[in-house]
């Protein structure tokens, strides 16, 4: 069973010629509506995967909240512990250009609720054998209790760093495994970027957990405290990379939790991140597990 406490939000997604600099319009193209929020696009990722999955998340009273919660229950996430609050729900807006790359600003609405309160109620119960995975979508308050508990109650928890806060190097050192795109752990080292592998394998023998950083394109790398390895990405021509990296870190734990290996979980993350950019969209571009081991055959 996987354990997320995280976000909800619904994003509202255009497509732009380019991305603007500050103070520049720029010609956009066609506008959609997705489900997404990073705790919701991982938990439907782990859940596709194959694995049994809870969520802890909120929602808001307004007509987004339907939308934002579709696929999730489509599929079969758990949401009996999902907190209702009036207001608005957690907005993502989203510009993404004719190379696939995107920018995104965050209006947490009822994700902004989330606290300590929450993070004991996911906690609950919990121990040796259950995952936990984390974002940083929702009120560090809330993500830091549910570290300290997983750490008390010897529940491997997954963090990932992004969206990047100022608490963020702290925080990370709670978590058993942390999961960081480059310019993400280059903040964490302060500013470091070489020699990588060396950074990399420092920061898990310090830290004593396991640090997998992802490269898009070029797949992603790990370090545990007693080694490292490289996994590649599959070569395609991405058309959205908006959710590549949550379905990641869904599938990630989604293998980690059914008892796979860390290298084979992690290859196999990668290769569905790599589908995840075929689609337009967060949660609807995220893989099914039968197409993830079709590319995994195809990628031998």
């Amino acid at each position: 069973m996987i354990t997320v406490l995280g976000s909800i939000n619904l994003d509202l997604i255009g497509t732009v010629s380019r991305i603007p600099k500050p103070g520049e319009t720029v010609p956009g193209g066609e506008f959609s509506m997705a489900a997404g929020g990073k705790g919701a696009n991982q938990a439907l990722a782990a859940r596709r995967a194959g694995a049994e999955v809870r969520m802890f998340c909120a929602a808001g009273t307004d007509n987004f909240a339907e939308d934002a919660l579709r696929l999730l229950r489509a599929d079969g996430v758990d949401l009996s512990r999902l907190k209702t609050v009036t207001g608005p729900t957690g907005i993502a807006m989203i510009f993404v250009d004719q190379a696939g790359e995107n920018v995104i600003a965050i209006l947490p609405g009822a994700n902004g609720s989330m606290g300590p309160a929450e993070a004991e109620a996911a906690l609950r119960g919990l121990g040796a054998g259950n995952v936990l995975m984390l974002q940083q979508e929702i009120p560090q308050a809330a993500t830091t209790r549910a570290l300290d508990l997983a750490r008390a109650q010897d529940v491997t928890s997954i963090l990932n760093t992004a969206p990047f806060l100022e608490t963020t190097p702290d925080l990370v050192k709670k978590a058993s495994i942390v999961i960081a795109n480059e310019t993400e752990f280059a903040l964490l080292c302060g500013g470091e970027t070489e020699p990588f592998d060396g950074l990399m394998a420092d920061w898990a023998r310090t830290h004593r957990q396991t640090v997998i950083v992802t490269l898009g394109p070029d797949g992603a790398k790990a370090a545990t405290p007693s080694g490292s390895f490289s996994v590649p990405a599959l070569k395609l021509d991405p058309i959205d990379t908006v959710g590549a990296g949550d379905t990641f870190c869904g599938y990630l734990a989604a293998g980690l939790d059914a008892g796979l290996e860390l290298e084979q979980a992690t290859r196999r993350a990668a290769i569905a991140a790599s589908l995840a950019c075929l689609k337009p969209g967060a949660q609807p571009a995220i893989p099914y597990a039968a197409e993830v081991a079709e590319a995994s055959i195809g990628s031998k």
